[in-house]
């Protein structure tokens, strides 16, 4: 009956290879869910290392040249700027002003104004009388030293007289040798009386006719600031001012280091505010100092007379500033940071490299490079910004500058 019982134990014993069942009679699937995370790991792993040829041999089986690789690197554009010769030019703003500002004043004693025949933006010429003042008391002045003059005159004609009738006598005996010298040294200071009350009465004609105020120069009324029946005196402000010859400056401000480039007789051209018309003038004077709060100096262009050209208007200027030969670069190709202004300049295995320059004059077609290059170089012309010092790049060569 024993041997019976364990016959019947092991028949019902589960198998060792079957999977053991549930309450439900369906097999446990814990380590089926394993089995399967296994071999999803190891086709993701197969999967990455498949990639990973694939990049590496370039989906042929073999390395990828250097060549290839080189294709796969960032393509910028370069530039060998060689050597140019640039035209510099400085630009400026400032003021308009008079070259020759004169103001015209009273120079006599003054008086009651009674005319005044200039006006502003009339042009008048040197000794025109500008202002008449009332004269009446000078001229009766006049007159009367005009009387004055007569009379000495008189008494001159009379001593001269007396002394020739004397000169007859002398030889007779009737009149003494003292009595000649006495009649001589009347007639001598007789004369002198003359030429006393002539000076006197010349005196008062000159104070009268600086009465008048007459134009200095010749030129252009600028501003008039008297008016008829106004008293003035020798003290009185300018009557007028007036720009000899009618001509005009630009007093432009041009920094400190751009006013030590420019010399006297440089051509400049002038455009005034409001108006696409230009002048050409010169700079004629350089100021001998600088302001020592903005750091710039005072370049004085002279210009001919035009009626668009007013004084205290705003001008900007273009000035020549001579000329240099060096490498021109478009301000694309020039970058800057704390460290000063630099490029990138293609290096041996086409490797970035970064370049430092001092920059000069800027034109209209790029930025002078006066230290830091020859010309001979290939700097990166566009995407500066985006190369890293080292990286390696695909260069890709533009028109040459001056080459």
């Amino acid at each position: 009956m024993n041997y019976h019982s364990t016959s019947e134990y092991s028949e019902n014993a589960p198998k060792l290879d079957e999977a053991p069942v549930g309450l439900d009679g369906q097999p446990e699937r814990k380590s089926s869910r394993r089995l399967w995370v296994w071999v999803g790991i190891a086709v993701l792993l197969a999967a990455v290392i498949a990639g990973a040829y694939y990049f590496v041999t370039g989906g042929d089986g073999a390395a990828t040249p250097a060549a290839d690789r080189d294709e796969q690197a960032p393509r910028v554009s370069v530039i060998s700027p060689g050597q140019a010769t640039i035209e510099g030019e400085i630009s400026a703003t400032g003021t308009l002003a008079a070259r020759r500002d004169i103001p015209v004043g009273v120079v006599g004693e003054g008086g009651r104004v009674v005319a005044v025949a200039a006006e502003q933006g009339e042009w008048v010429n040197a000794g025109q009388v500008l202002v008449s003042i009332d004269r009446s008391v000078q001229n009766q002045q006049a007159r009367a030293q005009a009387a004055q003059v007569e009379v000495a005159r008189s008494d001159a004609q009379l001593a001269q007289s007396n002394l020739d009738r004397a000169l007859q006598l002398v030889d007779r005996g009737f009149i003494s040798r003292a009595d000649v010298d006495r009649l001589t040294a009347t007639r001598d200071a007789a004369r002198a009386r003359v030429n006393v009350a002539q000076a006197q009465l010349s005196e008062l004609q000159a104070r009268n006719a600086r009465l008048n105020v007459v134009a200095p120069v010749s030129g252009l009324v600028l501003e008039r600031s008297v008016e008829p029946g106004q008293t003035v005196s020798a003290g009185s402000p300018p009557l007028f001012r007036i720009a000899r010859g009618g001509e005009m400056e630009l007093l432009a401000r041009v920094g400190e280091s751009d006013l030590a480039r420019l010399s006297t007789g440089v051509q400049a051209t002038v455009t005034p505010a409001g108006t696409d018309k230009a002048f050409t003038g010169q700079v004629w004077q350089l100021a001998p100092t600088i302001d020592e709060q903005n750091r710039q100096g005072v370049a004085r262009i002279s210009l001919p007379y035009a009626s668009e050209l007013r004084p205290g208007g705003f001008a900007t200027a273009v000035i020549k500033s001579g000329t240099i030969v060096a490498p021109l670069l478009p301000e694309s190709a020039v970058l800057s940071d704390n460290d000063g202004s630099f490029v990138f300049i293609v290096g041996e295995g086409n490797k970035a490299v970064r370049r430092s320059v001092t920059t000069g004059m800027v034109t209209s077609e790029g930025i002078a490079i006066t230290q830091g290059l020859d010309g001979t170089e290939r700097v990166v012309l566009r995407a500066g910004g985006f190369v890293t010092e080292g990286e390696t790049i695909a260069p890709q060569n533009t028109t040459v500058r001056g080459g």
